[in-house]
């Protein structure tokens, strides 16, 4: 099952009392105090790891605690550290504050760890508090109560492109026509209601990976549809690739235009990010609709790059690239993956 957004509550380890003790020994006239230290309380800590895509362990549970620190012991013994609770993330998981929706931890590198709560302090074995006026200390320091927190765990799927595009434009054939995602494919709306990730590789050296989302519909940013549900996962993405289906009944630059506003909509992030534009199944599509997109888009086709087909219209600049392109009958994906990769080494550039 995927799951990508939990809310529980997390609580880390009080820290062990410390000891009331005073030394008993054979031929030892005076035994002082020697209550021993309460142990410390474990830790909430979160790890990075790639072996786990999904939230969906955390399914079900409501509070997770650390353990508590053990109390000290008579002759100075601390008492043991409370174990510490490690919570095993996907990359690209962020952790909130449910209430205050504050970014606490941001999990984007496989085997990070970080500590979200620290344990409580053990307390002071009697021990400590020997001094001239207090021979003989009757008290020690109760331990530190563990820190309680509501948090929020949000997956936002780490790709260099995120495919974008109205439910059946073919993202799903072009994603595993282009990688190594192999998501169900029918034909009827709402095929992919999870979102899939494909690795794309260009050479023995370069490859990049591609995120299928679930298709936006319009008023998605209003809660319409799946798309409200799973935009959160092309936030991170470097490249927008826009999927527009030459043979729906909706105009192509009708789809472009309302998926642009709806990722607006979501976040004025999104609509600043670097794009291109796939127009899909161009093999059973009229050439027209394409000569039609171009003047719309008020673009004149450019000369063909990275060996795209010279009898089909296109556009290559500095910054992005319309291009049409088939995932059935695979037309055009050898120069949609070179040029998807030359975007994402330049945006990086720019990053840099």
């Amino acid at each position: 099952m995927f799951v990508d957004n939990i809310k529980l509550t997390v609580k880390s380890g009080k820290g062990g009392a410390g000891c009331v003790s005073f030394r008993r020994e054979k031929f030892v006239a005076k035994g002082g105090p020697d209550g021993g230290d309460g142990g410390k309380g474990g830790n909430i800590i979160i790890e990075c790891d790639n072996n786990t895509n999904t939230l969906s362990h955390f399914k079900g549970k409501r509070i997770l605690k650390a353990k508590n620190g053990r109390p000290g012991e008579g002759r100075k013994k601390h008492g043991a550290n409370g174990e510490d609770l490690i919570l095993k993330v996907p990359e690209g998981t962020v952790i909130k504050d449910s209430e205050t929706g504050e970014v606490l931890l941001d999990m984007k590198k496989s085997g990070e760890k970080k500590v979200l709560l620290e344990g409580g302090r053990g307390g002071l074995g009697n021990w400590h508090f020997k001094g001239p006026r207090q021979q003989v200390p009757r008290f020690a320091q109760p331990g530190e109560e563990g820190k309680e927190i509501e948090i929020v765990m949000e997956l936002k799927l780490i790709a260099d492109v995120g495919l974008v595009g109205f439910p059946n434009a073919g993202k799903s054939t072009l994603i595993s026509a282009l990688s190594n995602a192999r998501p169900e494919i029918a034909n009827y709306e709402f095929t992919t209601i999870t979102p899939k990730l494909g690795v794309v590789k260009i050479d023995e050296y370069r490859n990049f990976v591609m995120a299928d989302i679930p298709g936006i519909i319009e008023g998605a940013h209003e809660g319409k549809g799946l798309g409200l549900k799973f935009l959160r996962h092309i936030e991170r993405t470097e490249i927008i690739l826009y999927v527009i289906d030459l043979t729906s009944a909706k105009e192509p630059f009708y789809q472009f235009e309302t998926l642009k506003k709806e990722l607006a909509n979501y976040s004025e992030k999104l609509s600043k990010r670097d794009y291109a534009i796939a127009l899909n199944k161009i093999d059973v599509a009229d050439t027209k609709k394409v000569e039609e997109f171009f003047e719309k888009m008020n673009i004149k086709p450019t000369e063909p790059k990275y060996g795209a087909k010279a009898d089909i219209p296109c556009y290559f600049d500095e910054k992005t690239f319309i291009l049409p392109i088939s995932g059935a009958s695979r037309i055009n994906l050898e120069p949609l993956k070179f040029a998807l990769a030359d975007m994402i080494e330049k945006s990086k550039d720019n990053e840099d």
